[in-house]
């Protein structure tokens, strides 16, 4: 059993969905620690251990949304999956866009996991739940011998 919480890494610009993935993560079963930055460039920043992150975390899950300023989340996604120093990290595009697109885009740039983000309250926190259930608990992350508590 591993002591240490999961890292995950939340590039969100919406602080109402910061807020929400927070308060649903702080419900799970898996210790976890939710660091979460605006834009893709602090996502960048955050990865690269750069600036006022110098002491960020490396995270073991990534959930990236794709429509930010700055950098959107296709340009994370292929930053970092071209990137030997941070390719095995699962992101999982967590975005509202449910266009055909969007989705086949992410997986050609090698997303791990495509989740569209639901509009109502207890459907959000569900999909956390699923998220948290399948990645945080029965999948088994990168460098990490057990995701349990």
């Amino acid at each position: 059993m591993s002591s240490t919480p999961i890292q995950v890494l939340l590039v969100e610009d919406n602080p109402g969905d910061v807020r929400l993935t927070r308060e649903a993560l702080r419900e799970s079963k898996v210790r976890n620690q939710l660091n979460a930055v605006n834009d893709g460039e602090e996502a960048i920043a955050f990865l690269r251990r750069s600036g006022r992150y110098g002491e960020a975390p490396r995270p073991d899950l990534i959930l990236l949304d794709l429509n930010m300023p700055r950098k959107n989340g296709r340009e994370v996604l292929a930053e970092l999956k071209s990137d030997g120093d941070f390719q095995q990290i699962p992101v999982i595009v967590l975005t509202s866009s449910d266009s055909e697109r969007d989705v086949s885009e992410c997986y050609e740039l090698n997303a791990n996991s495509y989740v569209r983000k639901p509009v109502g309250l207890d459907q959000f926190f569900e999909v956390i739940a699923e998220i948290e259930r399948y990645w945080m608990g029965v999948n088994r992350l990168p460098g990490r011998t057990s995701n349990a508590k």
